[in-house]
């Protein structure tokens, strides 16, 4: 199997503050962590849940990759991320199966990971999936 397991749930929101204090409020989710991203015109805030990372994503400026995703569709699901132990070989592999990458080439991601975007459309039956392997062991 290529994934080891869910690593996090991408959640669009247009308003991050009012998203956190909802979780907050509502879940009782109040370890945020806020990460601030400008050269992708987007806030952050990431949230842990057991073994699973909740990351809230809000675009600062109509240039965010899923500000017109988030116009179209509202809030909601973004992606959903896997891990992977190699994220070179994951990627070839799915170049192997004729599978469309967003990310040809891995980027860097929040907390010193490698991450790419798989195409929805080929890759993942209508959701955005996010690889993700990192790079310190702890």
């Amino acid at each position: 199997m290529l994934f080891s397991q869910v690593d996090h749930i991408g959640l669009a929101v247009s308003d991050i503050e009012q998203a956190i204090a909802h979780y907050s409020e509502i879940y009782g989710v109040t370890e945020w962590e806020r990460i601030p991203m400008p050269e992708r015109h987007m806030a952050v805030a990431a949230a842990r849940v057991g073994e699973l990372l909740i990351e809230l994503i809000a675009p600062t400026s109509e240039e965010a990759a899923f500000a017109k995703y988030l116009k179209d569709k509202g809030a909601g699901v973004h992606h959903i991320a896997y891990r992977v132990a190699d994220i070179h070989a994951s990627l070839n592999e799915l170049k192997d199966k004729g599978v469309r990458l967003i990310d040809e080439t891995p980027r860097p991601g929040i907390h010193n990971t490698l991450i790419a975007f798989v195409h929805p459309k080929n890759g993942g039956q209508g959701v955005l999936v996010e690889l993700v392997q990192h790079q310190d062991h702890h």
